[in-house]
């Protein structure tokens, strides 16, 4: 398990990778929405 001393660095890693959850999430349905667009 992770130390009380590494705190920071987790935070840091976490709310980076929700960041990136967030935008490929974005990314992911605008991209499907233009295929949509595209087949249709």
């Amino acid at each position: 398990m992770a130390t009380g001393n590494d705190i920071k660095a987790h935070t840091s890693t976490y709310s980076g990778f929700l960041g990136m959850l967030k935008w490929g999430a974005i990314a992911t349905v605008l991209i499907t929405a233009f295929v949509i667009l595209l087949i249709a």
